[in-house]
């Protein structure tokens, strides 16, 4: 919002600025005989009688006279003045000559200076000042106070506006992050009522294709287990009828038949972790011992493959509430994924962080994931080009699935540089849960 309020506020004010700067001095020139008229109108009164009094004394007297006038007067500057000492203009000189005042016009059409004729070679002068400097500083605090009610109106204006763009821009993100329910419960009565209509109605048709595709995936991963799991079981049934030549190929063919039964388990896994009304079973637990007992299941392929491993936690670790059952897929996920890339070491640390929150990390000594591909590998079905390779398994859903269960209970999945040299997942899971 203070952004918003500073750059209006700054054109209101260079506006007014400017308005005051140039818009009195246009509309005097624009009707400047108008305002000699006027100005003419109102110091004629006090020119006649500070003429009658010259007028009523001998020449000689009148350099007395204008002392006594000017004491009178003070703080205006009367002078007793030559016509040729005035510095007059022609338009005043003319003026003079027949006889008539002439006024000199200063800021905002007031006359500055009165010019009265007393004869043929003298005048008088009556001359307004400056503003001390009390006055000048009176009137720039009215121009402050003006400034601030202009300030608080356009608070008053800015602010509602700054709070609905506010929550259209969270609602924008939660839904970028999944949760497609969310709208902008904003009033049709408020000035972008409109917009923010648009936008539910668009959030509204996005959550029911999303919920349709999902259903749709749901759907044929259901239906293709059956048959999966048939032409499996008639497989391994034939093993025995076919000839010896034939069965290496039978062999591969399960292979083929199990691994795409896996990718389907793994479909229904991915939107199994976006059904709403699936309930989140919450456990406190040890994260240091959930994560030994992760690493336990991997623990005879991590040595048989002569895999250097460690968990590492770094001071004493609260229990934490949690759903392990998702928790442990999002950790064994990244182990796994870890094992596949890693050189010959794996690193497990777990640290508090100040916020309360558990910062937990696994990280390999692989050759690493670069900066433009990091956030892409969380995609559904991503891969970089050095994991095309059927040797390393996988399908690319793990990273997905992983980071989907961690956001589900209210954690974040990144990925960095490991200090080993590899990739570095961090998953970390705020305070209470």
């Amino acid at each position: 919002m203070l952004k918003i309020l500073v750059r209006l506020y700054l054109v209101i004010i260079v506006a007014y600025a400017g308005a005051l700067l140039f818009i009195p001095d246009t509309i005097v020139g624009l009707f400047r005989d108008r305002f000699m008229a006027y100005n003419l109108d109102q110091a004629k009164g006090v020119q006649a009688l500070i003429v009658r009094q010259f007028r009523q004394a001998p020449r000689e007297q009148w350099p007395a006279v204008e002392q006594e006038l000017a004491s009178d007067f003070a703080p205006l500057e009367l002078q007793l003045l030559r016509r040729d000492q005035a510095g007059l203009s022609d338009e005043e000189q003319a003026r003079l000559e027949h006889g008539l005042y002439a006024v000199r016009i200063a800021e905002w059409g007031y006359y500055e200076t009165v010019l009265a004729p007393l004869d043929k070679e003298w005048l008088v002068r009556l001359h307004s000042p400056p503003d001390p400097l009390d006055i000048n500083v009176l009137s720039w605090g009215v121009t402050v106070l003006i400034g601030a009610a202009m300030l608080g109106c356009l608070l008053l204006w800015v602010w509602p506006h700054w709070r609905d763009l506010e929550r259209l821009k969270e609602t924008a993100r939660r839904l970028g992050q999944g949760q497609m329910a969310e709208r902008t419960h904003i009033s049709p009565h408020s000035n972008i009522g409109e917009l923010a209509g648009v936008f539910d109605t668009m959030a509204s048709d996005l959550e029911r294709h999303v919920n349709q595709q999902r259903e749709l995936l749901n759907a044929v991963s259901h239906e293709l287990r059956t048959p999966l799991t048939r032409l499996d079981f008639g497989l391994v049934l034939l093993f025995d009828e076919v000839p010896p030549a034939s069965r290496k190929r039978l062999l591969e063919l399960v292979g083929h038949v199990r691994e795409l039964d896996e990718l389907v388990l793994e479909l229904l896994s991915y939107s199994r972790l976006y059904n709403a009304d699936q309930a989140r079973e919450r456990v406190e637990v040890s994260l240091l011992e959930l994560v030994d007992s992760v690493l336990g299941g991997f623990a005879e392929e991590l040595d048989g493959r002569g895999i250097q491993w460690e968990v590492r936690a770094e001071g004493e670790l609260p229990r934490f509430v949690l759903d392990p059952r998702l928790t442990a897929r999002a950790v064994q996920n990244l182990v796994r994924n870890a094992m596949r890339y890693c050189d010959e070491s794996l690193l497990l640390r777990l640290r508090l962080e100040a916020d309360g929150a558990c910062l937990l990390t696994v990280e390999d000594d692989g050759i690493g994931v670069p900066v433009e591909e990091r956030e892409r590998v969380f995609q559904p079905f991503y891969r970089l080009d050095r994991s095309r390779d059927r040797n390393t398994g996988g399908f690319g859903l793990g990273l997905a699935i992983s980071r989907r269960a961690i956001e589900g209970q209210g954690g974040t999945l990144t990925l960095a540089q490991s200090a080993l040299g590899g990739a570095q997942f961090r998953i970390r899971l705020p305070a209470g849960g």
